[in-house]
């Protein structure tokens, strides 16, 4: 029964296209992911250059996230899919190129990935709407469940693969591999086929980002989200910034032992979007996300306290497991209480703050492992997680008798009647 619930969203022909598509294009980015780390640290060994290159990637959607959130609810999705992948395939194609004939630099990698953080405006966004769009609202749980499995099971098969590749053949091979993983799923979106739905009279951008943020203040669970969302993207999601460091500088490996620190936290992570796609609905994720964030907060104390590689690994299925147990509770729940037209902007929002501020959370971090170490750095981002969880319950009251009150775990026709 459990395993049915959590793959009912495969019954629907347009969503399992889409996943099989997307799963194989996850796992040509988290090997682009893991070599583009390697590269830069090689190039550089400047943990601040690490974060820097994050701040780069992530800034264009701190700066025009909701921008891009207002375009997936203007636009339609699956168009803006197939242009950004084929755009971003390129990117991954030329950074390819450019490693493999040596002519790679860091001023390349830093413009490369500011161009990557600009699609990714419009195409995370779109992405997580239009993949709502494929299955009804019942069953949008499994769907994000299921999304959040394959990508943290890419997360464990594409860095483990971008080691033994970085290991034997360089960085570009893991580039190209991720060029051609998008001509997969431009294939997959290619025979998608949308129903055509009357659209409502067109807004202006400007009155779609204000219904939108206004939406997001007076919703206790969007804003208190938002927050909590914001505080981790600050403390404790750049700890992947870092791991290059562990590896090397604590651990005292190479590209392999990244791989298998990164797949560490992919095991976690995937455990828990496992654990998440057989719920039946989102009731009850409220006080998942709360304790989800404690376990994250723990796993990031006992990474920065660890001297071996082993241990090193088990913090780090404490850290996957809480980080996406916490985040993919938080996105199921804005997603199935949003409303259609809203979803886009709602999704844009969280975006935002989660990946985001993740900007200035890296540079941070790499300022941070500069000057006091990678493991104090880390402590101090388990520290602020745990206040992160404590402000996040101080509000679930808040948000519990907002739920109640509009009856939103109701069907959509009981809510407006």
């Amino acid at each position: 029964m459990m395993i049915t619930s959590a793959l009912r969203a495969f019954s629907h022909r347009r969503f399992f296209l889409f996943i099989v598509g997307h799963g194989v294009s996850l796992c040509g980015s988290w090997m682009q992911s893991m070599a583009h780390a390697w590269l830069v640290y090689r190039l550089t060994g400047s943990p601040f250059l690490l974060g820097f290159v994050e701040f780069l990637a992530r800034s264009p959607i701190l700066l025009f996230g909701v921008i891009g959130g207002a375009i997936a609810d203007r636009w339609p999705r699956r168009r803006l899919l197939l242009v950004t992948h084929t755009l971003l395939a390129l990117q991954a194609l030329l950074l390819g190129v450019l490693t493999l004939s040596g002519r790679i630099t860091i001023e390349w990698i830093l413009g490369l990935a500011v161009f990557m953080g600009l699609v990714s405006v419009i195409e995370m966004p779109a992405r997580q709407a239009f993949l709502t769009d494929l299955v009804p609202r019942s069953d949008i749980p499994s769907a994000i469940g299921l999304n959040s499995s394959m990508f943290n099971a890419a997360r464990v098969i594409g860095p483990s693969a971008a080691g033994l590749v970085v290991a034997t053949a360089g960085e570009g091979v893991c580039f190209v591999v991720n060029a051609v993983s998008y001509l997969v799923i431009i294939g997959c979106v290619l025979a998608i086929r949308m129903p055509t739905r009357r659209r409502s009279e067109p807004m202006g951008t400007t009155r779609l980002l204000k219904e939108g943020l206004a939406y997001a203040w007076s919703t206790p669970h969007v804003r208190s989200i938002l927050r909590l969302a914001t505080l981790l993207s600050l403390a404790a999601l750049p700890f992947t910034t870092l791991l290059p460091v562990f590896a090397v500088d604590i651990l005292d490996g190479g590209p392999g032992t990244f791989g298998i620190l990164m797949g560490g936290t992919g095991v976690g992570a995937l455990t828990a979007a496992l654990y998440l796609a057989r719920r039946a609905s989102a009731e009850g994720l409220d006080g998942t996300i709360g304790r989800s964030v404690i376990c994250f907060a723990c796993g990031l104390l006992a990474l920065a306290a660890s001297p071996t590689m082993w241990l090193s690994v088990g913090a780090l299925f404490l850290v996957g497991f809480g980080m996406v147990s916490s985040l993919a509770a938080a996105n199921t729940l804005l997603q199935s209480l949003a409303p259609d037209a809203m979803r886009g902007r709602v999704v844009s929002l969280y975006v935002t703050v989660s990946l985001g501020m993740t900007i200035f959370g890296s540079l941070l971090a790499g300022t941070g492992a500069t000057y006091m170490g990678a493991p104090l750095t880390v402590a101090l981002g388990g520290c602020v997680t745990l206040f992160a969880a404590a402000t996040y319950y101080a509000s679930l009251p808040a948000i519990r008798r907002h739920i109640e009150e509009h009856r939103l775990f109701a069907p959509e026709e009981l809510r407006a009647s």
